[in-house]
C-alpha cells in the first residue's frame, strides 16, 4: 500500500505516500485546510503588504494564474468556450474551489456572468471576519476567459454572498483595465502618500521652528527695576519685525518700563530701510503707552543706513553699548548702580 487513485467525474486522483505526492489530473498538487493553513497564509501576506497592497497581490495573482489556465484550454480547439468554461468549473469544484456557474457567456460581445457559492476564499473570508470578499476568484476568472477570449476581459461585482446573499455574483466585460495598469496606479498613489506624508513632517517642523524662532527671537529682558532690553537679532522681514512689535508693545505694561533699550548689537550685517523703519515704529509706538526709547550698538551701516533713510532718529538716545544706555537710563530716573 502507499499508491492510491480514484476516478470521480472522470477526475483523476492519484497519491504515492511513500514519495510523499498527490496528483490532480496527472499535475502535482498540494492539500491546505482552508480556514486554518490557508487562512494563516492570507493574514500573514496582509499583515506584510498591508490591506491595500495585499488586495492587489491577490487580484494580480489570481488573474495571471487564470490566464494561464485560459491560454490552456484555448489552445484545445476542439473545444468551444462555452463547454472549456463547462470542464474548467467541473475541474474546479472537484477541486473544491466552490460551486461555480457561468452564465450568459456571448462569445461576440465577450461578455458573460460568473455566479460563485461557498468558495474557499468566501470561506477564508469568513474565518478572517472580513466585511469584503476578495479579488483572487472575480479577477482569476478574468484571467481565464482573457485567455479563453484572447482580449483583455475584467470584471464588476455585482453582489457578494458575504453580503448575506445566496451568491456572489460577477459581470465579465472586455476593458482596457489591466493589472499592470492596477499595479502602477498603486505604486503611483503610495509614491505620492510618501510625499504628502513627507511634506506634512516638513510642514509640522517648519512651524516648530518658526514657533521657537519666535520665542528665541527678541525677547524681553527686564534687567532693572523699570528698565527692559530687547536684542534685535538676525534679519526682520514682514512677518518677523509685526510679532517683534505685538510682542513688545504687548509686554512693556506688564514689566511697568520706564525706558526700552534697543539692543541692535546682533542684527544682520544686511541691514535694510525697513530695518530702519522698524526701529522708528517700536520707538514711536513704546513712546504712546509712556516707555521711553534708548538705542545702543548701533555699527557704522547702521548709522549710515539710518542717515540716509530720511527718518528721524534724533528722538532716541544713541549709545555705543548696553552698558551705556543702562547707565543713563538709571541715571534718568534719579538712581546708579553702586
Amino acid at each position: 500500500m502507499g499508491n492510491e487513485n480514484i476516478n470521480i467525474n472522470g477526475l483523476q486522483f492519484e497519491w504515492d505516500v511513500q514519495k510523499g505526492t498527490f496528483q490532480f489530473e496527472g499535475q502535482e498538487a498540494v492539500l491546505f485546510w482552508i480556514s486554518t493553513a490557508m487562512k494563516s497564509f492570507f493574514d500573514t501576506i496582509e499583515e506584510i503588504s498591508g490591506a491595500e497592497a495585499s488586495s492587489l497581490v491577490f487580484e494580480t495573482s489570481g488573474f495571471r494564474q487564470g490566464l494561464v489556465v485560459g491560454e490552456y484550454f484555448e489552445k484545445m480547439k476542439d473545444l468551444s468556450v462555452e463547454e472549456a468554461a463547462k470542464s474548467i468549473t467541473s475541474t474546479y469544484a472537484s477541486a473544491g474551489w466552490g460551486q461555480i456557474e457561468v452564465k450568459n457567456l456571448c462569445y461576440e460581445t465577450k461578455t458573460l456572468t460568473a455566479y460563485l457559492k461557498n468558495t474557499w476564499e468566501y470561506k477564508i473570508n469568513v474565518a478572517q471576519n472580513k466585511q469584503q470578499e476578495g479579488k483572487f476568484l472575480p479577477a482569476h476568472f478574468a484571467g481565464i476567459f482573457s485567455g479563453l477570449f484572447g482580449t483583455n476581459i475584467w470584471y464588476e461585482v455585482v453582489q457578494q454572498q458575504l453580503e448575506g446573499h445566496e451568491y456572489s455574483i460577477i459581470n465579465y466585460y472586455p476593458s482596457e483595465i489591466s493589472i499592470t495598469q492596477n499595479i502602477h496606479q498603486l505604486a503611483r498613489k503610495k509614491e505620492s502618500e510618501q510625499i504628502q506624508q513627507l511634506e506634512k513632517l516638513v510642514e509640522e517642523k517648519t512651524k516648530e521652528l518658526k514657533d521657537l524662532v519666535k520665542q528665541l527671537s527678541s525677547p524681553i529682558i527686564p534687567v532693572l527695576e523699570g528698565i527692559v532690553v530687547v536684542p534685535l537679532i538676525g534679519k526682520y522681514e514682514v512677518d518677523r519685525a509685526e510679532e517683534l512689535i505685538t510682542n513688545t508693545l504687548n509686554n512693556l505694561p506688564s514689566h511697568k518700563a520706564s525706558y526700552l533699550i534697543l539692543d541692535l548689537t546682533g542684527l544682520d550685517k544686511d541691514i535694510s530701510e525697513h530695518t530702519a523703519s522698524l526701529i522708528e515704529k517700536i520707538g514711536s509706538a513704546s513712546s504712546l503707552i509712556g516707555s521711553k526709547t534708548i538705542l545702543v550698538g548701533i555699527n557704522p551701516e547702521l548709522s549710515l543706513i539710518i542717515s540716509q533713510s530720511g527718518m528721524n532718529f534724533s528722538q532716541f538716545d544713541c549709545f555705543q553699548s548696553l552698558q551705556h544706555g543702562i547707565h543713563f537710563a538709571l541715571g534718568q530716573m534719579g538712581r546708579r548702580i553702586l
